[in-house]
């Protein structure tokens, strides 16, 4: 059951009459390869979701499970992704951004009122921006499954093209053997090249 908690602060914005609220979070700022993907989820008001948490503390059956809870109580959804070229050209954190507003773009529905985990942004709707929001907010935690589940699908998918490096384990992030695979078999079109190890290799080339 997820902590009564994280619906207080989209309580406090029913109270003042707001009810179109979108959760907003990305998902793999830290992996040395694929894309950045961010999602945007709104809510039905009072909607209660059982098995929907930060998708970092959930499990990869749990996370499918929430996703599926997700979709049967959200009026509106949409996905906003910058890829490993957009990375390495304008940075992570802007390519991050770049894909909130997109996801916000992406929705149906215009929201009235944006939640963001911890990034600040320029945009024409009114907006609060919380530090650890996929911990704190039952909107964001939606949008942060989203993300992750739409990327790790994405990384899946990279897998079957790129078998040895192991993308259907780690996804993407720098474990053990990623690290090894990529000194093995090189760097493929969908590793950062901004980022280490990648980038030291690229220099010894």
């Amino acid at each position: 059951m997820t902590d009564l908690m994280m619906y207080q602060i989209e309580n406090e914005l029913y109270d003042q009459g707001i009810t179109l609220i979108a959760g907003v979070d990305e998902a793999g700022r830290g992996p040395l390869a694929g894309p950045v993907v961010a999602a945007a989820v709104i809510l039905k008001k009072g909607a209660i979701l059982n098995y929907t948490n930060d998708s970092k503390q959930l499990t990869e059956k749990q996370r499918d499970q929430a996703l599926i809870e997700i979709k049967e109580n959200a009026l509106a959804i949409g996905i906003g992704i910058s890829s490993v070229e957009e990375i390495d050209l304008i940075n992570i954190y802007r390519a991050s951004r770049e894909a909130m507003l997109s996801a916000i773009h992406q929705l149906k529905i215009k929201p009235e009122f944006l939640l963001i985990d911890a990034m600040p942004m320029e945009i024409d709707i009114p907006l609060k921006s919380i530090i650890k929001g996929d911990t704190l907010s039952i909107s964001i935690a939606a949008a942060s499954i989203v993300a992750k589940t739409t990327r790790d699908a994405y990384m899946l998918e990279m897998d079957k093209i790129f078998p040895e490096y192991g993308f259907k384990n780690h996804k993407g992030y720098g474990t053990k053997e990623h690290l090894e695979a990529l000194q093995k078999y090189g760097i493929t079109p969908i590793h950062r090249k901004t980022y280490e190890p990648v980038k030291s290799m690229l220099k010894k080339k």
